[in-house]
C-alpha cells in the first residue's frame, strides 16, 4: 500500500514538473519572438531610411538593395546603408521587396514571415497600419515621397488606393541606425497592395 502511494506521488510530481516546463517554454518563446519583433522594426526603419536617402539624392528609387550600399550616381559615391540585413523573423535573406507600380524600383521591404505578430498596437504614427495585422508580412516598410513634399520620380504614379491618407498614413522615418546583421540578397518583388480595410 505504501509503495502505491509513493508511486502516485511521483506521478503527480512528474506531471507538475511537465506543466512547469511547458509554461517556461512558452514564456521563453514569447520573449524571443518579442525581441525579434523589435529587431524587425529597427531593421525595417533602417531600410526605409536608406531608400529615402537614395531617393532624396537622385529623385528615383533603387533597382536593388545593393545600390543602397554603393550609390554611384554622383561623383562621390554614397553609402545609404551600412550593410544589408537579414529578416530577423526568419533569419534568412528572404525579404519581400515592395516595388512602385510603374518602374518596379524598390520603395520598401517586408518580412516574408507568415507568423502572427504579438505586438498589436502602440506603433509609431508612420507604422500605424501595422496594428492588428495577422502576419509579419503585412509590416511593410515603404518610403512615400509625397508624404514629405518630394515629387515622385519621372514615370512613377501611385494609384489612389495606395496613396498615403487617413487609412494609410505612410512611413515615419526615424533617425536611428540599424544593428549589425548578415548579408541579404533581393527576394521576390511584388506590387504594392492596397491598405487593409480598417
Amino acid at each position: 500500500m505504501q509503495r502505491g502511494y509513493t508511486y502516485i506521488g511521483l506521478l503527480v510530481i512528474v506531471v507538475i514538473l511537465g506543466l512547469m516546463l511547458t509554461v517556461v517554454s512558452r514564456v521563453w518563446t514569447m520573449t524571443v519572438q518579442r525581441e525579434r519583433e523589435a529587431q524587425l522594426l529597427w531593421v525595417g526603419h533602417a531600410y526605409r531610411n536608406a531608400i529615402a536617402s537614395y531617393y532624396v539624392h537622385g529623385g528615383q528609387f533603387p533597382q536593388s538593395l545593393q545600390q543602397l550600399l554603393q550609390d554611384d550616381r554622383s561623383p562621390v559615391p554614397l553609402r545609404h546603408l551600412r550593410q544589408l540585413y537579414p529578416d530577423p523573423m526568419t533569419g534568412a535573406a528572404d525579404w519581400t521587396l515592395i516595388s512602385d507600380p510603374t518602374s518596379q524600383h524598390i520603395m520598401g521591404v517586408a518580412s516574408s514571415s507568415k507568423a502572427t505578430p504579438i505586438k498589436r498596437k502602440g506603433f509609431e504614427l508612420g507604422d500605424a497600419v501595422f496594428a492588428d495585422t495577422d502576419c509579419y508580412c503585412s509590416w511593410q516598410f515603404v518610403y512615400w515621397p509625397r508624404r514629405f513634399g518630394a515629387p515622385l520620380p519621372s514615370g512613377v504614379t501611385l494609384p489612389p488606393s495606395t496613396a498615403p491618407g487617413p487609412a494609410n498614413p505612410g512611413p515615419f522615418i526615424p533617425g536611428n541606425t540599424a544593428p549589425s546583421g548578415g548579408q541579404v540578397t533581393p527576394g521576390t518583388t511584388l506590387p504594392l497592395p492596397p491598405p487593409r480595410p480598417r
